[in-house]
């Protein structure tokens, strides 16, 4: 399945508290297991008016699907075409 970077825009993101990322992680997690298998979140990032998140899903729509039924901002979607990192070099 395709992989793909979302931007949220998410004024004052990197002043959350735990427990303000702890809930919305958990409303993330529970419309992943209601839309099944063809979505994952894999990680974010978090930073002073932002959030970028890694996702897995069948196709974009899937991940605008989940941003619309969690309340979630998207300002961006964007399909991973490569990826690399240091050992990229050795190769």
């Amino acid at each position: 399945m395709p992989k793909y970077v979302i931007e949220r825009e998410v004024p004052g993101a990197g002043k959350l508290s735990a427990e303000e990322l702890k809930g919305m992680s958990q409303k993330s997690c529970g419309i992943l297991q209601e839309m099944g298998p063809q979505i994952q979140w894999q990680e974010s990032f978090v930073t002073d008016d932002k959030v970028y998140c890694i996702y897995i899903a069948s196709n974009e729509e899937a991940v605008r699907e989940h941003a619309k039924k969690g309340e979630f901002p998207v300002n961006s979607i964007s399909e991973v075409k490569s990826v690399i990192d240091p050992t990229t070099a050795e190769s």
